[in-house]
C-alpha cells in the first residue's frame, strides 16, 4: 500500500530523468526514507529542481549556522505556521541532531519553554518575529542579534530560513501534504 502524499493528484513524472532518479537514491540511502515533500513536487522537475535547490543551499551549505540552528528554526517557523508536515519531520531531526527527544518536543510544542542558551534563544525569537510580522523588524532587533555574535551574513541567513519553511509550510499545509511515518519514531530513545 503506498502512502498518499498530498490530497492532490499530481502524478509525479514518468520515467523520472536519471539525475531525479539518482538524487531519489541518495536520499533513501543516507535518511532510510525519501521525504514526501520531494514526493510532492514530482509533477514539475522545475519546481522539484526549485525546491531541492534552495533547501540544500540554506539547509546543507556552509554557513555560520549550525545544523540543528537550522532545523530548529525551522521548528518554531513551522509551529507557528502550524503545519503538520514539517513539525514532524523538523522536530524529528531536531531530535536526532541533538541527541534530546524532550527538546525536540518542547521545539515542536513551543519553544520558549525549552532550556535554551540566550543566543539560541535571541535567534529563534527573531525567527518568530520574521514569521509572524516581519515588517516589523528594526535595525534594533538585527543589532540585538548581533550582540549575540551573529554576523550579517548569520542574520541574512536566519532570515531566509524562516521565510523559505514559512513558504514551504504553506505548500505542505494547503496541500494536505503527509509526513513520513517514520519520523515519529525517530530518535525517541
Amino acid at each position: 500500500m503506498t502512502q498518499q502524499v498530498t490530497r492532490l493528484d499530481l502524478p509525479p513524472v514518468d520515467p523520472l530523468p536519471e539525475r531525479t532518479q539518482k538524487y531519489l537514491e541518495i536520499c533513501e540511502e543516507k535518511l532510510g526514507i525519501v521525504p514526501n515533500v520531494l514526493r510532492a513536487y514530482l509533477f514539475d522537475l522545475a519546481k522539484f529542481d526549485a525546491f531541492v535547490g534552495m533547501y540544500n543551499d540554506l539547509m546543507l551549505s556552509e554557513s555560520g549556522l549550525t545544523k540543528l540552528e537550522r532545523e530548529m528554526i525551522a521548528v518554531v517557523v513551522s509551529s507557528i505556521n502550524r503545519c503538520w508536515y514539517c513539525q514532524v519531520a523538523h522536530g524529528a531531526a531536531v531530535r536526532e541532531l541533538s541527541g534530546d527527544p524532550a527538546l525536540g518536543e518542547a521545539m515542536v510544542m513551543n519553544y520558549r519553554v525549552a532550556p535554551l542558551e540566550a543566543r539560541t534563544r535571541a535567534m529563534l525569537d527573531f525567527a518568530a518575529l520574521v514569521t509572524e510580522s516581519s515588517a516589523k523588524v528594526s535595525e534594533a532587533d538585527r543589532e540585538g542579534l548581533r550582540g549575540h555574535g551573529f554576523s550579517d551574513r548569520d542574520i541574512f541567513d536566519i532570515i531566509a530560513v524562516a521565510g523559505f519553511f514559512s513558504m514551504s509550510n504553506r505548500v505542505a499545509s494547503a496541500t494536505g501534504m503527509e509526513p513520513n511515518p517514520e519520523y515519529h519514531g525517530t530518535a525517541r530513545e
